[in-house]
């Protein structure tokens, strides 16, 4: 009994080492579709227009350039606007838009309103 409790704890102090070296970045994507697009928008989150992905990333840099490149929009009759977030290891990370994709050098969101790839739905 002695052993397997041991043995048990061990490899719970190895899980946490392991799992500690990396911290988890949290990336939640919102998506805005083009007039009738909202299914084929939304699939990448199983049909629901907000979801979360959580990565394990080396550093916080790691996390915000994920975040960066999530504004990425190549379906441009099908996604309007998206407003990524992220947090790194539990802290919030300024993206530096609000939500509406306006300068903000507090907002959360990483996509600015002025990008080429947004706001082209014909």
């Amino acid at each position: 009994m002695k052993k397997t409790i041991l043995v048990l704890g061990l490899f719970m102090l190895a899980f946490l080492m392991v799992t500690s070296v990396y911290a988890r970045c949290n990336v939640n994507y919102t998506r805005t579709a083009c007039k009738g697009q909202e299914a084929i928008s939304y699939k990448k989150c199983g049909g629901d227009q907000s979801c979360s992905k959580l990565r394990n990333t080396d550093n916080v840099q790691e996390c915000w350039q994920l975040a960066i490149k999530s504004c990425n929009n190549s379906r441009l009759n099908i996604t309007k606007f998206k407003v990524i977030t992220a947090t790194y290891g539990g802290a919030q990370l300024i993206g530096g838009y609000d939500n509406l994709g306006n300068p903000d050098p507090n907002g959360t969101n990483f996509c600015g309103k002025q990008r080429p790839d947004l706001n082209q739905c014909m």
